[in-house]
């Protein structure tokens, strides 16, 4: 092994609105102390519950993913486990969540966007 991760970062132009909504997603809490980095106005995080780092950083001018666009690809995107498809949507959207793909009731993921428009999929347990 060369190294361990440390988070994973994800441009948008409001990193502490984006940090808001992923700690409520994950249950984790935003902008934790961490001698790692310093949250601002420019950096936010999440210290998710299963241990996992996301951190936001503000670009000017922020283009967001336009799935399933080639022109403007989604490049990576996050897939969450629920155990009620329903459920998990309807608190996604509360929280600002679009979605894109809603799917047939047979498929066992939906893909969403987050409030920066990055793309993730909640998939049923």
């Amino acid at each position: 092994m060369i190294a361990d991760l440390q988070c994973v970062v994800l441009d948008c132009p409001d990193p502490a609105r984006l940090a808001e909504f992923y700690a409520a997603v994950l249950g984790g809490e935003a902008d934790r102390p961490d001698k790692r980095w310093a949250p601002g106005a420019d950096w936010a995080t999440v210290h998710a519950q299963a241990g996992l780092v996301l951190c936001f950083q503000r670009v000017e001018e922020y283009s967001p993913p336009a799935w399933p666009d080639p022109a403007r690809p989604q490049q990576f995107h996050l897939d969450f486990g629920v155990r009620d498809l329903d459920r998990a949507q309807e608190q996604v959207l509360a929280l600002g969540a679009a979605v894109l793909d809603g799917g047939t009731d047979a498929r066992g993921w939906r893909v969403f966007a987050d409030p920066a428009g990055h793309p993730f999929c909640l998939v049923r347990h």
